[in-house]
């Protein structure tokens, strides 16, 4: 009898290590499941703004530059910019790294008018800041952005070598011995590529009366070398007739782009005229 009842005390002593290990391994297994959930609550994330590649100082900023990376709440720095719009169109104080967190102390946005009325553009030593006055149909519908690429396309007439206006296509031929005075002030229009790859640093609004109407655009200014700032003013002192073009954010190299007159189109399109 005192055997019998050693051996029910053992087999419950079983049943009861067995249960509480049950029940030790169910416990352990919620608490790992819950863990990430746990993090999730004491350790919260969100995202941020942060480079893709280096960014050069002075650069604007498109959204090509930028890309959002989520980081724990308690590693946002202070500071941090946490849209894209705040930092599309700004321009990079210092060198920018990949991957690292945009700061809005660092950067600057050229569209600020200080108290003085200047703008808030960084200059280096060897570049002009050139306002250009807006006149063509790309820029007066306000499609341009600060940090846009773009390509001045200029047409100006040039003084035609070794022609008489009776060689002009169409034109009637003058009577031998007589001349003309088109002859000595004969001109024709040239089409051409005269700035590549320009980075436009601010928009220049006018004024409005009309709180619901939106100032029109006045003009674009961009950053130039002395020399190209002499170009520019000369072309437009003479009368050239400009048209502004948006490059893709990504082309920022030279494009090879022959210049246009009559004659150019003439070949090109083998136009028939005159005797030809």
């Amino acid at each position: 009898m005192g055997r019998l009842r050693g051996f029910l005390w053992l087999i419950a002593g079983l049943v009861i290590a067995i249960g509480a290990g049950v029940v030790a391994y169910i416990t352990l297994s919620e608490a790992v499941a819950n863990r990430p959930l746990r993090d999730q609550v004491t350790d919260p994330r969100t995202s941020v703004v942060v480079t893709t590649h280096v960014i050069e100082p002075h650069q604007l900023l498109t959204a090509e530059d930028l890309e959002f990376k989520e980081i724990p709440l308690t590693l946002v720095p202070e500071g941090a910019v946490m849209e894209l719009d705040e930092a599309v169109g700004k321009m990079a104080l210092t060198m920018l790294y990949p991957g690292e967190v945009i700061l809005s102390q660092r950067l600057l946005d050229p569209n600020v008018v200080s108290g003085d009325g200047r703008m808030a553009v960084v200059l280096s030593d060897n570049e002009f800041l050139m306002a250009f006055p807006i006149a063509d149909l790309m820029s007066r519908i306000d499609v341009l952005k600060p940090g846009d690429r773009i390509d001045l396309l200029f047409s100006l007439d040039f003084p035609m070598e070794e022609a008489v206006a009776g060689q002009l296509p169409g034109a009637p031929t003058p009577a031998p011995g007589m001349a003309t005075e088109e002859e000595t002030s004969a001109e024709q229009q040239v089409t051409f590529d005269l700035l590549q790859n320009v980075t436009i640093a601010a928009v220049i609004y006018g004024q409005s009366n009309d709180d619901r109407v939106r100032p029109e655009p006045e003009a674009l200014l961009f950053t130039v070398s002395p020399q190209d700032a002499l170009v520019l003013k000369y072309v437009v002192d003479a009368g050239g007739v400009v048209n502004v073009v948006l490059r893709a954010p990504a082309a920022e190299g030279l494009f090879k782009a022959e210049p246009v007159n009559m004659d150019y189109l003439i070949n090109y399109y083998l136009i028939p005229v005159g005797g030809r």
